[in-house]
């Protein structure tokens, strides 16, 4: 497997911590130890998150291409395009957010705090629209990226999650060769490693990562899309390029692709009960925040898998935190008593 021959821009501290979730583990039973690799730690750059580890394949592109406007997409409360207007200002760039109306919630300031607050500050240009959810190419995108070469501008597209790029995958081909190293210095290897999977390229770089030492299928995506089938086919598809691209031997076959289908519901950006109960059990247990859209479910995921016995006593599970929690400040009627 070669990941070297891509060049990467440093935007990320280094190696993001990993750290044992012990009153977490204690309080399921203590058959199974959980740790939680902190990608919401992971750069300096507002919040990072694991959108940050993705830009850092995709930004040599753009300055060889000598683009000087970012133009993303993602919901109104996208930690996409707070990330990318991050990386925007850091490297004195232009940056052009279309922000659409991807879920069915409203609150009061739901438009104006969280994410989208921040990307605002950072001096992006934010563009609401109407379209609702979807992980495709969207009409408002191209709009934008047309607007930015009217007025003379050279934009550079970053889709909904960096997942429709070429290179989307490449970050987290790395997450995995980072987490082989820390196993060494731990001195042992994670039995399984749980994701939330929405645009899919995430999991997909994990898959081929781990694929090369025979663990692909011990990365267990969480679906936070409630379009599972849709989530899926693009996970296997990006898997599948990103594979290529580093030359990874044996391939990848549809068993590769491992996702859980029990959380994503009510619907994209929606909490369940037992989301919030998750959030709230891991917050007031370990101190350590997720987001009711993406991290909220994964953690539910893991949290429901210890419980039923689904993962064999003794396990050490990796829970892939990717970030998201300004998020929260968008749903703080669901938290107004905690």
């Amino acid at each position: 497997m070669n990941l070297q021959r891509f060049p990467r821009y440093p935007l990320t501290f280094g190696p993001s911590p990993i750290a044992p979730l012990k009153r977490l583990s204690k309080h399921l039973g203590g058959k199974v130890e959980l740790y939680a690799k902190r990608e919401d730690c992971n750069s300096g750059l507002a919040f990072g998150g694991n959108k940050t580890r993705k830009l850092e394949y995709l930004i040599p592109q753009a300055l060889e291409q000598g683009c000087d406007t970012l133009v993303s997409i993602g919901g109104i409360q996208s930690n996409q395009t707070r990330q990318v207007a991050a990386v925007a200002a850091h490297l004195g760039m232009q940056c052009v957010l279309v922000q659409e109306d991807w879920v069915n919630y409203s609150d009061a300031v739901y438009d104006r705090v969280g994410n989208i607050e921040m990307s605002r500050i950072m001096g992006a240009e934010v563009r609401l629209d109407e379209a609702g959810f979807d992980i495709g190419i969207r009409p408002s995108w191209e709009q934008a990226l047309e607007d930015v070469r009217k007025r003379g501008g050279k934009p550079f597209p970053i889709p909904a999650g960096c997942s429709e790029h070429p290179y989307g995958g490449l970050g987290f081909v790395g997450f995995a060769e980072e987490v082989r190293q820390q196993e060494q210095e731990l001195g042992f290897k994670f039995d399984y490693i749980v994701v939330c999977s929405v645009t899919g390229s995430t999991q997909a770089g994990m898959v081929v990562g781990f694929a090369a030492d025979g663990r692909a299928r011990r990365v267990i995506g969480i679906d936070a899309s409630a379009k599972p089938e849709r989530t899926r086919e693009q996970i296997l598809r990006i898997t599948r390029h990103t594979a290529e691209l580093v030359e990874l031997e044996g391939g990848i076959a549809d068993e590769d692709v491992v996702l859980d289908t029990r959380y994503g519901g009510p619907e994209y950006g929606l909490p369940s009960e037992g989301t919030l109960e998750a959030i709230r059990l891991c917050a007031r247990l370990e101190g350590v925040l997720t987001d009711p859209v993406y991290e909220g479910k994964s953690m539910q995921g893991m949290i429901d898998m210890v419980r039923n016995g689904e993962f064999p006593e003794g396990s050490r599970v990796l829970y892939a935190h990717l970030g998201g929690v300004p998020a929260l400040n968008a749903y703080s009627y669901l938290f107004r008593n905690g």
